[in-house]
């Protein structure tokens, strides 16, 4: 797997999260993934992500009015998609604990 897979997937879990705690729109999206360090994650990286998700059956949308704008673009999950936020949580956190036991071990 290249790094940009792994990142990919990192992002689909993230996004997942984010729109787990709320609908939100991408370029919504886009800034909390920046606020949390992923600074390199522009919309033209997250739509289609979502427009992959969206065939999948993980998220839905729904166009709404825009107090800026033209209309936006609203995601939030559905019940395949709460199922997939949870086995990616669970796979992450069997990874993270991974790679920390080879750290704490090969670094000592």
């Amino acid at each position: 797997m290249s790094h940009t897979q792994m990142m990919k997937g990192i992002i689909d879990g993230c996004l997942l999260a984010i729109i787990d705690g709320k609908e939100c729109y991408g370029y919504e999206m886009a800034e909390r993934l920046g606020e949390y360090g992923f600074d390199a994650v522009s919309e033209g990286t997250i739509y289609p992500l979502l427009m992959r998700m969206q065939r999948e059956g993980l998220v839905t949308s729904v166009r709404r009015a825009s107090t800026a704008g033209p209309q936006r673009k609203y995601y939030s999950l559905t019940k395949e998609g709460k199922q997939a936020l949870v086995e990616f949580s669970l796979r992450w956190q069997q990874l993270e604990k991974s790679v920390n036991a080879v750290l704490k071990k090969e670094m000592e």
